[in-house]
């Protein structure tokens, strides 16, 4: 029965090409975009749940109390992990793992001579337990042993075969780290997968990184330190989350009450922006939650095309349900062959979109830096298999009722046509749907694209164009050779300006303190950003004063030049009231007087509000060369940059990044955003585009007699294409009063996120409106042009 089910579906649909190609090219790639969606979800739900106690693993993060609020870091103190064992031996295990990026390595022969050099990697300083923790495994050395002693190191299969060939012979190998530190390779781990955010790459033993001063402070909070813990099995979180109050209360200073410390869950660490992660990537549950909901909008739209065309060609396949039924064909035995019908359609479909998939994965991953891949595995196999039957009873299921239902007589009698079916509302409904979608997707993509541009185009409060920042090597001369390397730089030609600072003004990386003001006994109730700095650094950024000017050249801090919002939050009207007050840092050991206040300028990513800054000179701290140029002659001068650099530093890789870069990085999730609407709006309107044809194409043959009669006395070929488009453009209307409140509400909250962001006007959705209009025009101009052209006598005869 069901051979002869399938057969007959297949007979059906080789005699209606049209009709199976429009339905599987929309199913197909709604199908597709749902397909990649799965599998982007599927991949980043996957980070680190390798690990076997990962429902126990928590890392330990910085809550601080500020008078705006809570402050998050990831970061926390170097003698924490340290007071946990003691106080709380029965944690079962804990870890501290101090990230140090960009790395210069050189490789040794077993004498301690060079044998390459100039290599860059990110490395991971970690303790013994990490390998307790955390389940990277082995290949060869002991996990327990490898890290305990000083310079040792352990690394992946991968970077051994990259750099000594074969990993077999690399246990003993030396390796030089910053031309400093030289460690010996101890063990060997397996590759770790694709999708963690603690990638093993280079394991160094973490005493090699201790430092005494760090090892006793509890108020210096470092936002590359992470500390871990294994909780028991009898331990609940929230019990353990009350400790670390009183664990705060009786080991940190008073002076740091504001610290706290709460859990952060292994499973969370990969969702949650607020905190980080060494890998560098986050992706929210909110934006999961809104790729998932766009997967199946897409889908259904998909769907829905199928509905329409379906309930469209009603009155073709009238004759075929009456002659079955008057042959005996019960009403459950013409469901089962229309949703045969629908099966193949859908199976052909999930073919045709597992390719489209294949060919759209490479340029994904390249948009979100991601390693997504297509493995025939149990999930996918469940998710496809869930999909051919979800598709085929969504999209068959009420055109297989409607078709079946029909009465024999009455079609057998020639009076059944395409407005006696009750599908002809519901495709309306329908048809309003699958333009909301579109149309909300469309607002969407509009008011991301606008914020993006506002971010590359908002003032920031400083000249950040034709700006090249070096990094400065740390090695034993690099005081004296600084100096040398900035007098040298400026006389090259194409240089306006040379600047010594340990960040941009606008960074990701920072430096943050409370302070006292002006003699105060007691601390201020915020903290101010550090941004160190020669005197020619306002200069170099085109940084304007309001008030006084800038400090001396100077190797330590001998005066303070701060920001409009560091004057405000001190409480004074004018700038002017400030110069001359005293700030003191660390009680006592940096004091210097504000000689200078400058306008406010953004020292982070726009989605976050300015902060009081405070600049002054600090040699010891400068770490980056900030160098201006004249664009036109960019390409020399920068040649000229790395001949003058190499010849400084011969035994460092010259790198060097252009501030525009530095700051479109700040972004970069919203530019990928940004990119998936474009693509999820252009699929939403080519799925509703191609509905909308076949539906159009459908009634115009419904309505040839109809349009002859008109044009016979003496429609225009206007009149007839105004018949055909007005019920579309009402359609698109209404769809459009559904969608906008939506998206606006959508598209508002998301505006939350950003401390500066655009307004949404009125002209994002006449846009919006007038986009949709004509593209709908678009779609059904042909077909009604064709209709409206056609010969009345032909029409009328076949009538």
């Amino acid at each position: 029965m069901l051979k002869n089910y399938l057969r007959s579906a297949w007979q059906n649909l080789r005699s209606h090409k049209t009709y199976v190609a429009i339905n599987t090219i929309g199913l197909a790639v709604g199908i597709a975009a749902c397909l990649l969606i799965f599998l982007l979800i599927q991949y980043e739900t996957g980070f680190d749940t390798f690990h076997k106690r990962k429902e126990r693993i928590y890392r330990i993060v910085a809550a601080t109390k500020t008078p705006e609020g809570m402050n998050y870091s990831e970061g926390s103190a170097f003698r924490l992990a340290e007071g946990l064992r003691i106080d709380y031996p029965q944690l079962e295990s804990v870890t501290r793992v101090y990230a140090r990026r960009e790395k210069q390595i050189t490789l040794l022969n077993d004498n301690g001579a060079t044998l390459q050099k100039k290599f860059k990697e990110n490395v991971l300083y970690a303790e013994p337990e990490f390998f307790d923790i955390f389940n990277f495994p082995f290949l060869a050395g002991n996990p327990k042993t490898a890290l305990s002693a000083p310079n040792t190191l352990v690394l992946t299969q991968a970077k051994a075969e990259k750099y000594f060939g074969d990993w077999h012979t690399t246990i003993g190998k030396l390796i030089k780290f910053d031309n400093e530190q030289v460690f010996k390779v101890t063990g060997i781990l397996k590759n770790a997968p694709v999708n963690t955010d603690f990638p093993p790459q280079f394991v160094l033993s973490f005493k090699s990184a201790e430092r005494e001063d760090i090892l006793t402070d509890w108020g210096s909070q470092d936002g590359s330190l992470n500390t871990f813990v294994v909780l028991p099995e009898n331990m609940p979180p929230q019990q353990f989350d009350k400790d670390l109050k009183s664990f705060v209360k009786k080991n940190v200073p008073a002076e740091f009450a504001n610290h706290g410390y709460i859990l952060q869950r292994l499973s969370d660490i990969h969702f949650e922006s607020r905190f980080g992660t060494y890998s560098g990537k986050t992706f929210s549950k909110k934006l999961i939650a809104a790729l998932s909901l766009i997967g199946i909008f897409l889908l259904i739209i998909a769907c829905i095309n199928f509905i329409n065309l379906a309930t469209a060609r009603a009155v073709n396949r009238s004759k075929e349900v009456g002659i079955r039924k008057v042959l005996g064909s019960s009403k459950r035995q013409l469901v089962v062959q229309f949703l045969s019908e629908t099966c193949l359609i859908t199976l052909l479909a999930v073919v045709i979109a597992i390719g489209i998939a294949l060919l759209a994965l490479p340029p994904l991953n390249q948009l979100l830096q991601t390693m997504v891949k297509i493995q025939a595995d149990l999930p996918l196999l469940i998710f496809l298999f869930s999909l051919v039957i979800s598709v085929t009873f969504l999209s068959g299921f009420y055109p297989a009722i409607i078709l079946s239902g029909f009465s024999p007589i009455n079609v057998l009698k020639n009076k059944f046509t395409g407005r006696t079916t009750t599908g002809l509302s519901m495709r309306r409904v329908l048809v309003i749907f699958q333009f909301a979608v579109a149309q909300a997707l469309i607002i969407g993509t509009l008011i991301v694209v606008r914020q993006m541009n506002f971010f590359q185009n908002a003032s920031i409060g400083f000249d950040k164009a034709a700006i090249v920042t070096v990094p400065i090597p740390n090695d034993s001369a690099r005081l004296s050779k600084m100096d040398v390397l900035k007098t040298q730089l400026m006389q090259l030609a194409g240089i306006e300006n040379v600047s010594l600072s340990a960040f941009s003004p606008m960074d990701k990386a920072g430096w943050d303190s409370d302070f006292k003001f002006d003699n105060a006994l007691k601390k201020s109730d915020f903290r101010a950003d550090f941004k160190w700095a020669d005197a020619d650094y306002f200069k170099t950024y085109n940084i304007q004063f309001i008030a006084g000017g800038p400090y001396s050249q100077a190797d330590t801090v001998n005066g303070f030049v701060v920001n409009e919002r560091m004057v405000k939050k001190l409480g004074f009207k004018k700038p002017e009231d400030i110069i001359g007050k005293k700030i003191d840092f660390w009680d006592g050991s940096m004091v210097a007087p504000v000689v200078g206040v400058v306008k406010d300028f953004n020292g982070s990513s726009l989605a976050k509000e300015m902060t009081p800054v405070v600049l002054g000179s600090h040699k010891l701290i400068y770490r980056l060369i900030n160098v201006k140029i004249q664009p036109q002659n960019a390409g020399q001068t920068l040649v000229a940059i790395e001949r003058l650099w190499n010849n400084m530093y011969p035994d460092f890789i010259y790198e060097y990044q252009f501030l525009d870069d530095k700051i479109a990085s700040f972004y970069k999730q919203e530019r990928q955003l940004s990119q998936l609407f474009k693509i999820f709006s252009a699929i939403a309107i080519l799925i509703s585009c191609l509905g909308l044809y076949g539906f159009v194409s459908f009634m115009a043959v419904q309505r040839t007699k109809e349009v002859g009669i008109r044009k016979v006395l003496g429609a225009s070929v206007f009149n007839i294409l105004y018949l055909i488009s007005r019920e579309f453009t009402v359609l698109i209307g209404i769809a459009f009063l559904l969608a906008a409140p939506i998206a606006y509400y959508v598209m508002h909250k998301w505006l939350q996120n950003f401390a500066y962001r655009i307004n949404i006007g009125l002209g994002i959705f006449l846009l919006t409106i007038f986009i949709s209009q004509i593209i709908a025009w678009l779609t059904v101009g042909y077909q009604a042009i064709k209709a409206a052209l056609a010969n009345p006598v032909k029409s009328l005869r076949a009538e």
